[in-house]
């Protein structure tokens, strides 16, 4: 068997193994096959690695020191794909984000400085820059473990890891607005036209209302995953603003190779509902209730990079989300209601003329948390 070494970690509301690059071999081809042996892929059960069976929980980040001015480290997010042997690069993982500068603390790869130690870092996913702000413990001059921070989907508290997503619109297609347009039609076989709102901020997704599929918004993942005819529908519009955004020739491409770019949500006024632990989440603390569909199944919280997409949306007038939850005069922040709970997200938005599509996205921050579960080594049988 090989081995390599590596720090198996949460970050956010996701879990995965986070590896330097020196420790892993300098021939890149050689590594989508060890991600996969590491995650326990494409048996779907993964019951032969560190998978878990979930996209949220088959995160793989390869982190290295930045050579750029300004910048202290570099990273790279690969999404092992269950049930398939595929490792997709395609997009970053907001939530991972924050695990990234607790990991290069903890590792000594950054300069400490107390008592909060900014990390500068690149994504290179989308060539993205994010500053996270990281705590540290005045005992042990290392990244504080404890704190009062709680966010939904993750049990406890723990010290605030503040992620701010620089200038993040146009991730990965370039543009706020793929399309140029706050809203598109799109035609979907066998369902038939439903307005969207295709957005990239941090990571492109397509964002449709949930009454348009007759759901009501509130639906846990179970009961979405198991809806079929839902399920392809959100799959179909997927691909086909997967098609329109020229990541796929059509909509078998863009399942087949394209499975995580964009993703789809389906968002709705705030609405009570019990989250996945039975809380009650009332509607008077959401600004918007929003689902989204990840690698083929509904995540359980929200993934960090749509929550940007989301949250900004509510600021660009004539989106879906923008006439479903207007935002106020004086209001900076969305709340954004998931199946585990609340998330809140600060967006800066800024108009440019009168250009419907004329905005400047300067950051968006969340408050995240993060930690190490295990390290050492993870032995794979190739």
């Amino acid at each position: 068997m090989r081995k390599f070494k590596t720090v198996f970690m949460r970050g956010g509301t996701s879990k995965g193994c986070l590896f330097k690059k020196e420790d892993l071999p300098s021939d890149r081809a050689e590594w989508d096959d060890i991600f996969l042996e590491v995650m326990g892929s494409p048996d779907p059960k993964q019951i032969d690695g560190m998978g878990g069976t979930v996209s949220s929980n088959n995160k793989i980040v390869i982190i290295w020191k930045s050579e750029e001015k300004d910048v202290d480290i570099e990273y790279l997010v690969g999404q092992v794909i269950v049930g398939k042997r595929q490792v997709d690069y395609k997009s970053n993982c907001g939530n991972m984000t924050a695990a990234v500068p607790a990991f290069c603390v903890e590792e000594g790869m950054v300069e400490i400085k107390e008592p909060v130690t900014t990390v500068r870092m690149l994504n290179k996913n989308t060539d993205k820059y994010i500053n996270v702000d990281v705590p540290i413990d005045p005992e042990t001059h290392n990244f504080a473990q404890d704190g009062d921070c709680e966010i939904a989907g993750v049990d406890g508290t723990a010290a605030e890891l503040k992620v701010d997503f620089l200038n993040p619109a146009g991730a990965k297609t370039g543009k706020l607005l793929p399309t140029g347009n706050v809203v598109d039609v799109l035609d979907i076989q066998g369902f038939g036209k439903i307005e969207s709102t295709i957005i990239d901020v941090s990571n492109p997704i397509v964002l449709v209302k949930a009454e348009d599929l007759g759901m009501k918004g509130t639906e846990l993942p179970e009961e979405i995953n198991s809806n079929k005819d839902v399920m392809e529908t959100l799959e179909k519009i997927r691909g086909t603003a997967c098609v329109m955004m020229g990541f796929a020739k059509d909509l078998k491409e863009a399942t087949d190779n394209q499975p995580g770019v964009p993703k789809v949500g389906f968002v709705t006024v705030p609405k009570s509902f019990k989250d996945m632990e039975e809380k009650n989440v009332d509607a008077s603390k959401m600004d918007i209730c929003a689902r989204v569909i990840s690698v083929f199944k509904c995540h359980k919280a929200i993934p960090l990079t749509a929550a940007s997409s989301v949250s900004t949306a509510a600021f660009l007038e004539g989106t879906i989300v923008n006439k479903i939850a207007p935002v106020k005069d004086g209001q900076n922040t969305v709340r954004i209601g998931h199946p585990s709970g609340i998330m809140t997200m600060v967006p800066t938005v800024i108009k440019e003329g009168n250009d419907p599509a004329g905005y400047k996205v300067p950051g968006v921050a969340v408050q995240r948390t993060a930690r190490r579960i295990m390290d050492g080594y993870v032995y794979i049988r190739n």
